[in-house]
């Protein structure tokens, strides 16, 4: 079963290196290695796609992105994107998504674009690979702590009150179509709290989860359907953090150390920390937690940041 799924992210990862012209399933088969038939029935039963639909998804969905982020013309972008014209991208665009091409450029809403599919991940790696949840000890470090600032900001997103972590949420919603109308409010997105930033706020003192994306505090504009628009003051975050990492190899053992360390940190605690901060002082405390105006956040960008559990603390 494991092999199939990793069958299957080859072939998403010719797809989508191929989006320029119409995906041929007999070439793909030839740089995977498999016949067409086999390609076509695993692709359809992984993906619940054929090849040809999926990446005419994908297609509309790069040229939604060109239409709301270039000035390219139209006919362009049509056929920058496989289309063969103007006319054809205007019809596959309004229906899917109910409006023109020129209507969107116009006045760009929260549409739900066709994300890329993972289809294979790094626990299912360790197992057909490792037999086990191996871990690179030389490329790990103990989590650690850091203070910083967010400013005041509004938060779209989806709180789930059944969900208390990132697999949980997904029992309850549907991550293509979430993230698909996500990724089309990119250009709005705060800053520091940006798109697909998640996290945890408290119903009856146990952490449900959520997950969307900041705007500004200012902001005024449309909040699409099964979301929320909710503000918060600006605070003081302890950043527990991880530096980047090996996803593949090293994610599960990562996420443990940061969880671990931010969810039982003690503000009491006379410790100098490693990264150089200490957050008592005297016995006193110089934080208390303000996890009753502000909500936890979560970054998870292994490659880059690394992995953070952010808890709002205020000064004494």
């Amino acid at each position: 079963m494991l092999e199939w799924n990793e069958a299957v992210q080859k072939m998403i990862r010719w797809v989508e290196a191929n989006l320029d012209r119409e995906p041929a399933l007999l070439e793909m088969s030839r740089q995977v290695g498999y016949s067409p038939w086999y390609c076509s029935t695993l692709f359809h039963r992984i993906c619940g796609d054929t090849v040809k639909s999926y990446a005419a998804r994908r297609r509309l969905s790069l040229a939604a992105l060109d239409l709301r982020d270039s000035e390219d013309r139209i006919l362009d972008i049509a056929v920058k994107h496989g289309f063969s014209s103007q006319e054809a991208l205007t019809r596959a665009f309004r229906g899917a998504f109910g409006c023109t091409p020129a209507a969107y450029r116009r006045n760009p809403r929260p549409i739900p674009l066709f994300m890329g599919k993972e289809v294979f991940h790094p626990w299912q790696y360790s197992q057909l690979y490792k037999g086990g949840s191996g871990m690179s000890v030389h490329d790990l470090r103990e989590a650690r702590v850091r203070v910083e600032y967010i400013p005041a900001h509004k938060y779209i997103g989806i709180w789930e009150d059944r969900a208390q972590g990132y697999g949980d949420f997904w029992q309850y919603h549907d991550c293509d179509h979430v993230c698909g109308i996500i990724e089309s409010m990119r250009r709005e997105s705060h800053p520091v709290v940006a798109s697909h930033t998640a996290g945890w706020h408290y119903v009856d003192s146990q952490r449900r989860y959520f997950y969307g994306f900041g705007v500004s505090q200012d902001y005024s504009g449309p909040v699409p359907e099964g979301f929320e628009l909710r503000s918060f003051p600006g605070s003081y975050y302890l950043v527990f953090y991880h530096p980047p990492f090996d996803y593949m190899e090293d994610n599960g053992e990562v996420m443990r150390r940061v969880e671990e360390l931010a969810w039982n940190y003690d503000l009491e605690n006379e410790r100098l920390d490693p990264s150089g901060i200490s957050t008592a002082e005297r016995g006193g405390g110089r934080f208390a937690w303000n996890e009753a105006e502000c909500q936890c956040y979560q970054r998870h960008y292994p490659e880059g940041i690394g992995y953070e559990v952010l808890r709002p603390v205020k000064l004494k």
